[in-house]
């Protein structure tokens, strides 16, 4: 029996939740995939999954051996990239978690295009604003935030991403302008509430260098950012948006920009940082590489930062 090959189709089962998923995933038929699992299942003498027509779940034993096994797979694709040229063809699957807006509105225009380049990838875009666990999940590189960065993690800076602070043309013209962001406070704020804490994303701005919070009066919240712009959009208040999600409802007109002109000239919404994740170093392999590089090249200009 080729142990390797029936841990791979167990995991992958496990994470597909079916044998033509993870056959999918293998480049191999379902019925090999089953064929595997039950060698290996004899091989443990235990069931590792409990089956039905409809449904393949694991069972306890099950669960506690995907556990011990699942960083195989992985630990082998570290060493083979050990090994082997750096310069080699992406090849293999990559799976990629994001926050959901970065996802998107960024990653998921770019990621066909990498997929053509590179046409032996199988990529899987997992959005999710948490702190996505790579070993559990088994994620190959992650896109997050500042606030999403956790020990353990190798970490890269790629972006400075502007915020936009923003309301409707209508919202201005029923209550007018804040001309500072300390006037914020007297203007209903449509605010982000973080989903792993709960909490209320604050609203940084920075004058002449030096960092400050604006006093908000939050009116509506949601852990949505593209339904904040929604309702911002509808006149529901003023919103501070990523220039990714804010751009399009910008370019018809349906926002208009604050604190662009006057103030705006020495004081202008702190951008937010946009990180690329890994477990460790020896993950940034040509696949991950592959990614980096067309995410990078990919955004204006003025969001990049070196990553070289």
């Amino acid at each position: 029996m080729n142990i390797l090959q029936s841990i791979r189709s167990f995991v992958r089962t496990a994470d597909a939740g079916s044998l033509a998923g993870a056959a999918r995933s293998l480049g191999i038929s379902p019925a090999a995939v089953g064929q595997n699992i039950a060698r290996l299942e004899a091989h443990l003498g235990v069931r590792l999954f409990n089956r039905t027509t409809r449904s393949l779940a694991l069972t306890e034993r099950g669960a506690r051996y995907l556990e011990e096994v699942r960083h195989i797979e992985r630990d082998l694709q570290r060493a083979q990239a050990a090994v082997t040229d750096p310069d080699a063809v992406p090849q293999g699957r990559l799976r990629i978690a994001s926050t959901s807006a970065f996802g998107r509105h960024v990653l998921a225009p770019m990621l066909p295009a990498l997929q053509a380049r590179y046409p032996a990838l199988a990529i899987e875009l997992l959005l999710a604003d948490r702190s996505v666990d790579h070993a559990r999940e088994d994620v190959d590189v992650s896109f997050r935030i500042e606030p999403q960065l956790v020990d353990g993690l190798v970490a890269r800076s790629i972006a400075q991403v502007p915020f936009v602070v923003c309301a409707a043309p209508s919202y201005l013209a029923r209550v007018g302008a804040p001309d500072t962001p300390e006037a914020l406070r007297e203007h209903r704020c449509l605010v982000f509430r973080y989903p792993v804490d709960g909490r209320l994303l604050p609203w940084g701005f920075v004058r002449d260098g030096i960092r400050f919070e604006a006093e908000m009066r939050p009116a509506l919240v949601s852990d949505d950012i593209d339904a904040i712009a929604a309702m911002a959009a509808a006149g529901g208040g003023i919103a501070r948006l990523a220039a990714f999600v804010a751009e399009p409802w910008l370019a018809r007109g349906a926002l208009q920009v604050l604190f662009a002109s006057g103030d705006g000239a020495r004081t202008s919404p702190e951008p937010m940082r946009v990180f690329l994740c890994v477990s460790d170093r020896r993950d940034l392999t040509p696949k991950v590489r592959a990614l980096m590089q067309m995410v990078v090249e990919g955004l204006p200009v003025a969001w990049r930062v070196d990553v070289a």
